[in-house]
C-alpha cells in the first residue's frame, strides 16, 4: 500500500494501539485518530505523531480502519463504523472486527472495486504466523484462504 495515502482510524483501544503502531512502522506519515475518548484517544495519536479527533472528521481519507465493536455480533451489530461520504471517498477499508466476518462497513464498503480487509482475515493471518512459530512450517497464502474459510463454514 501507498505509504502517501491519507489514514483514519476510528478508536483508541488495544487493537488501534496496535494498528496505529503498525502504519507508523510501515511509514505512514498522515493518520488521524477518530476516538471519542479524548486521553486514550490523544495519548495514542500523539505517542506515533499523529492527529486525533473527537468528532468525525472531514471525508478525506484513503483508507480507514475501524478498531472498534462497532458492527460486532451484539449490541452494536447493526451499526456502521463510518458514514457513506467516508466509505464513498476511501479506496481500502479495514475493518478489524472478526464476528461476524461480514461486518455492516465491509457490506457497505462492497462497491467501485475497494480493497477490503476483514478481521477474519486478520486472524486468519494471526493463526498462521502462530502456526508457523509452533511447527516451523510457513503456510501458502492458498492454505491461509482455505484454513480461514473452513473455520468459518457453518
Amino acid at each position: 500500500m501507498d505509504t502517501a495515502k491519507r489514514v483514519l482510524v476510528r478508536g483508541s483501544g488495544g487493537m488501534a494501539k496496535a494498528v496505529v503502531a503498525a502504519f507508523r512502522g510501515s511509514g505512514f506519515d498522515d493518520l488521524t485518530v477518530f476516538a471519542r475518548n479524548e486521553q486514550a484517544g490523544l495519548a495514542l495519536a500523539s505517542r506515533y505523531g499523529y492527529r486525533w479527533v473527537a468528532g468525525e472528521p472531514a471525508a478525506e481519507f484513503d483508507v480507514i480502519v475501524n478498531v472498534t465493536p462497532l458492527g460486532m455480533r451484539g449490541a452494536d451489530e447493526d451499526a456502521v463504523a463510518f458514514s457513506e461520504t467516508h466509505i464513498r471517498r476511501a479506496d481500502t477499508v479495514f475493518d478489524v472486527v472478526a464476528f461476524p466476518a461480514e461486518t455492516p462497513l465491509i457490506t457497505a464498503s462492497r462497491t467501485d472495486g475497494k480493497s477490503l480487509i476483514t478481521g477474519a482475515e486478520v486472524i486468519a493471518l494471526q493463526a498462521a504466523r502462530q502456526f508457523e512459530r509452533y511447527t516451523g512450517v510457513t503456510l501458502t497464502p492458498d492454505q491461509i484462504v482455505r484454513a480461514s474459510e473452513f473455520s468459518r463454514a457453518e
